[in-house]
């Protein structure tokens, strides 16, 4: 018979088979009896913890560790309940349901005490970070016990895997989860959610605080000085991974096992919980991205940009609720926005390089400032080709007319995100080198023109070939723009030295008179004395060019030079006496231009 009775789990939902009737019958006046029993058990339990009459209770846990006193507590609280929806369909106004609504009201009273203990108590066991990595093996354990059985549940899970401090975390919210179970079945979900959001609300704005994460407005940024900014965005890319992958990520694990059976109330509590402070981290970048926007601050923009897109997938993932979708849209905003900063600065700086000023010319023909700044701007921003890739990928060149063929090469794709940001930054370096055309003609001297055309286009080749833009710029484009440096030396060799190779003798072994081979000497040495004077001060940085050249220059000169010389040495010493000075020994004109191209040095004539 007792067995057909209680075959139901909850007596909220009876067995159909039999209802009240009246007069009682037997086997309801049983039933009374055995509820009226459960009753007084139940207050034998529940008033042993009284707040207000047992001084034992003010100080004893009742989630102690052994867990026998909770699980007869909450046994009691669900006796206790079902004993109310019994005598509740009996009779509303009974004394004895008085009796249990006074009852329940001191187990409620006490297990509010419990929670909030056990949730201020533990901080350390339910630190986020924790939660999270246990995350996976609390979402194996089932969700379907009794409430009475969370603590033993728990103590069960935890085995010889666990470090004690696992262990104490896993009973930790086993025993949150007990009480949330009870007090929601009891009716009283309002009073345990209150004080879980209370808690774990302020330990999460605690941690962001820490964190550096502080609420800001555009007007208030823009009076920062830059180094101020600089410093809050640098704690936010590091607070931002953490927030996200840990504090969030975690406070949502524990939301969901704690209120494991009530998922509106788990949302609720991870919404109220976590929405103000992440739309306060996630908002931050958007602010930054409407600041005053200079070249300088291109990078940051890109860790911004490149942090928030990384942890969307996750973002999306933990905020994912219709209530916290204000959450991602911010997300999505500050995406959009950073963006769109990041275009309005590659258009700046495009246009500050077809602005530039310059009016004097580079002495010697060295690397001028503004290649050197560009190139290395460009290769900063390969660093960045991910984040770049995508916010330039539906960004078309404002030009009609397309790059040439050598600056769309690329071996990594073909019409994807990849060549396109191929395509832009070889366009920055196409605007740069058209600016430096235009620089060499500040050069009154032809020859000087070629070789800052040289030394320019070698250092971005150079640059190139160093960096990752040889990977996105393609083997092609270095090995045109290599051919391309080498056609400015060989002008720079034909404008420079033209003169010098046209003087010397197409036949250096003819006979010929001493006055003939006298004025010969008289003329060569006049002509490399003017150009080893104008030269003398131009550099080729490149160590590797400056050599090329230099072995080029003296081969075409110097052999010629040396039998022409060698032939009439004798006929000089006969006729102009031994200490005679008959023009520049070969091996001396060799050594002059080994002197050249590195830099103003205050030497004297080339002329013996």
């Amino acid at each position: 018979m007792r067995g057909v009775l209680f075959s139901s789990s909850r007596p909220s939902s009876p067995s159909h088979s039999f209802a009240p009737s009246s007069p009682l019958t037997p086997l309801h006046t049983f039933s009374a009896s055995m509820m009226e029993e459960n009753i007084e058990n139940a207050e034998s339990v529940i008033m042993k913890w009284d707040l207000e009459t047992s001084s034992y209770s003010k100080v004893a846990p009742l989630f102690s560790d052994n867990g026998r006193d909770a699980k007869e507590f909450l046994k009691a609280v669900k006796d206790l309940r079902n004993a109310m929806h019994f005598f509740v369909k009996e009779d509303s106004s009974s004394e004895k349901l008085i009796r249990c609504q006074n009852l329940m009201q001191i187990a409620m009273k006490r297990l509010e005490k419990e929670f909030h203990q056990i949730l201020s108590a533990n901080r350390n066991f339910l630190d986020t970070e924790s939660v999270s990595s246990r995350s996976s093996r609390a979402s194996r354990r089932p969700s379907g016990s009794d409430d009475e059985d969370g603590a033993s549940d728990a103590t069960q899970v935890a085995g010889n895997s666990l470090s004690e401090d696992e262990h104490v975390s896993e009973i930790v919210m086993a025993d949150l989860k007990a009480i949330a179970d009870c007090m929601i079945s009891s009716g009283y979900g309002k009073e345990c959610v209150k004080i879980y959001k209370i808690i774990r609300k302020s330990i999460v704005d605690e941690s962001l605080y820490h964190l550096g994460v502080e609420k800001v407005s555009l007007s208030k940024i823009q009076k920062l000085d830059c180094d101020v900014v600089e410093l809050k965005i640098k704690k936010w890319l590091n607070a931002v991974k953490i927030a996200v992958k840990t504090l969030f990520y975690g406070e949502k694990i524990l939301c969901d096992q704690v209120f494991n059976s009530y998922e509106k109330i788990r949302e609720s509590c991870f919404a109220e919980i976590s929405k103000e402070q992440a739309l306060t981290l996630f908002g931050f970048p958007e602010i930054v991205a409407k600041c005053k926007k200079s070249p300088e601050k291109m990078f940051r923009i890109l860790d911004l940009y490149e942090s928030m897109s990384e942890l969307w997938p996750e973002i999306e993932s933990i905020f994912s609720i219709e209530s916290l979708s204000s959450v991602r849209s911010q997300a999505v905003n500050s995406l959009l926005q950073l963006a769109e900063a990041v275009r309005t600065l590659l258009s700046d700086f495009e246009t500050a390089i077809q602005k530039d000023s310059s009016k004097s010319a580079v002495p010697g023909g060295g690397i001028h400032p503004l290649n050197r700044y560009v190139i290395n701007y460009v290769v900063f921003l390969c660093d960045y080709s991910g984040p770049l890739s995508d916010i330039v990928a539906d960004w078309p060149l404002p030009v009609q007319s397309p790059l040439p063929e050598s600056y769309l090469s690329s071996p990594i794709s073909d019409g994807g995100p990849t060549s396109e940001i191929s395509v832009r930054l070889a366009w920055l370096i196409l605007v740069l080198l058209c600016k430096l055309d235009v620089n060499a003609q500040l050069y009154k001297d032809v020859s000087l023109s070629y070789l800052f055309l040289a030394n320019n286009l070698n250092y971005v080749v150079s640059k190139v070939r160093t960096s990752t833009l040889a990977l996105l710029l393609g083997t092609d484009w270095l090995e045109k723009h290599e051919m391309k440096v080498n056609q400015y030396a060989a002008n720079y060799e034909r404008m420079g030295w033209s003169k010098m190779m046209a003087s010397l003798p197409s036949h250096p072994t003819a006979e010929i008179s001493f006055d003939a081979a006298k004025e010969w000497i008289k003329k060569f040495n006049s002509g490399f004395d003017e150009e080893y004077r104008k030269q003398r001060s131009w550099v080729i940085p490149d160590l590797k060019m400056r050599h090329e050249i230099r072995v080029s220059v003296a081969n075409q000169i110097v052999p010629v030079y040396r039998v022409f010389y060698e032939k009439h040495r004798e006929m000089f010493r006969r006729d102009m006496g031994v200490d005679s000075k008959g023009g520049i020994a070969p091996e001396n004109l060799e050594n002059y231009v080994w002197d050249l191209f590195e830099g103003a040095r205050v030497l004297g004539s080339a002329t013996l």
